[in-house]
């Protein structure tokens, strides 16, 4: 399993070694299937993980570790158990997790909890920041981008106290935070070693890897050493020592003997259910609950259902009607392939995510739509913006006849949540140039006949006692309908 971080995790989940850093540990036994089945998952997820969280694993059978493991309540495995630093040093909030036994699902956890020490700053917030504590480092990235990084949150974990993170969008309403220090390429991390002088500025040219970035910093601060040192505590009196000792000496026996009770059941009923292999057992089954542990700890992590799939469009008609018409306005289009891919799946994925957040948040924004490539317009789309035979992203407008392509070749990490998000917001904020629509592309409205018509109406006009008959000519006037210009959407 996974040892590198074990004694790192497991303290910080005893609050004995404060860490800045989100954890993971996993209580496992050497005779559970079900633990060797999470393992690949479980290493994958360690790696993707490193210098962003702690990734950690805690041998229950081990002798000296059953103590530590009945303290936490365990009594199934593989139990999971995610660790935040709390607001009081030494005092972690610990929670279950009871997410997907997948790597995706467990790093995508941990991401999400990572605390953001990271300031957003803007054009008009940029001065009180750089003002305030004026002679400590500062560092800024100015990107394109309006989430934080995972990446971004870890540098600000590392130098925090030492160095204030700060982010700065690249916006037209942003222009003096870039003209001030001289911005004009994206992303760029700029660093002021005396906390205030523009002049001083640093701009780094390396990687943008963790690695690299530390090492760039560290010319202005030391990164905060993790965990981090222990305080000094007055000493006890010998008497109040040997007393606290013999509280903690009876307590580990205790959970020893709780934690050997539930762990012998356990076994034993993974002997009867598993004459199976660890290949034969399936990996979502759930491991017994485990009861909270005695730390300040928060409710278990509860995952939402998965949001509904986007709406597929099938037909050339419906295309036209949702998207491809005169008056119609913004959808964003997941053009598919022939043959489904990850790449495809993932992006119908993420939109599907993304809407449904929207829709959650009661925001109003426009229609996400997969087209499928058994729809004739979809070859005829691809052929006339000259797109791949693969899958692709576009924003397209009817009624200004406008359109815009996410990317040119689509790979894993611009069909994420986070990148598809960027691109709405580029295209809600009108930023970043859009292209023509092809002429063809947009079916006309049919017009109105122009010529005069003239048809017999018979219209009677009651009087007393009188009936007469006028012959009247009807003329139809040609209905004219103004074409607006193409221009960009605000």
């Amino acid at each position: 399993m996974v040892n590198a971080a074990a004694i790192v995790a497991a303290a910080a989940l005893l609050g004995a070694v404060p860490s800045n850093y989100t954890s993971i540990v996993e209580f496992y036994a050497p005779w559970c299937g079900h633990c060797k089945n999470l393992q690949p998952a479980y290493e994958k997820a360690a790696k993707s993980l490193a210098g962003l969280a702690k990734v950690g694993a805690v041998d229950c059978d081990e002798e000296s570790n059953k103590p530590f493991c009945g303290s936490f309540g365990v009594q199934g495995f593989p139990t999971l158990k995610i660790v935040k630093p709390g607001k009081t040093p030494g005092k972690p909030i610990v929670e279950d997790y009871n997410g997907p036994r997948t790597a995706k699902g467990i790093v995508d956890a941990l991401v999400d909890k990572i605390p953001n020490y990271v300031k957003k700053v803007e054009d008009k917030t940029l001065e009180k920041w750089l003002a305030d504590s004026k002679d400590t480092p500062k560092a800024i990235l100015f990107t394109d981008k309006g989430k934080t990084s995972a990446l971004m949150k870890s540098i600000a974990i590392e130098f925090k106290g030492a160095i204030e993170v700060a982010q700065i969008r690249n916006t037209d309403k942003e222009k003096a935070s870039k003209e001030l220090f001289g911005i004009t390429e994206f992303p760029t991390l700029l660093l002021l070693p005396g906390g205030k002088e523009a002049k001083e500025g640093i701009i780094y040219d390396g990687e943008l890897k963790k690695e690299p970035m530390v090492k760039f910093l560290s010319q202005a601060a030391s990164p905060n050493p993790d965990p981090a040192p222990p305080k000094v505590k007055v000493s006890k009196s010998k008497e109040k020592k040997k007393d606290e000792k013999k509280k903690e000496e009876k307590k580990a026996s205790k959970d020893k003997e709780e934690f050997e009770s539930a762990s012998s059941s356990h076994a034993s009923q993974d002997g009867q259910t598993a004459g199976a292999t660890a290949t034969e057992e399936v990996l979502e089954e759930a491991p017994t609950e485990s009861p909270q542990p005695e730390v300040d700890t928060q409710k278990p992590i509860v995952l939402p259902d998965p949001a509904p799939l986007i709406s597929t469009i099938e037909t050339e008609a419906e295309l036209a009607t949702e998207c491809l018409g005169e008056r119609t306005g913004t959808c964003i289009l997941v053009l598919l392939p022939e043959t489904s891919d990850e790449i495809s799946q993932k992006a119908i994925t993420s939109l599907s995510e993304l809407a449904h957040k929207y829709k959650q948040r009661q925001r109003s924004i426009f229609p996400f739509y997969g087209v499928s490539s058994a729809n004739p317009s979809s070859k005829n789309l691809k052929a006339s913006l000259k797109l791949g035979d693969t899958t692709q992203i576009i924003a397209v407008n009817g009624r200004r006849g406008w359109w815009r392509q996410a990317s040119e070749t689509l790979s894993e990490q611009d069909v994420t949540e986070e990148s598809i998000e960027n691109f709405v917001d580029a295209i809600r904020l009108g930023e970043g140039s859009k292209k023509k629509i092809p002429a063809g592309m947009i079916p006309e409205t049919p017009e109105e006949p122009s010529e005069t018509e003239e048809a017999d109406v018979t219209v009677t006009l009651e009087k007393p006692a009188v009936t007469e008959t006028i012959l009247v000519e009807e003329v139809k006037e040609e209905a004219v309908e103004e074409k607006a210009d193409v221009h960009d959407e605000l």
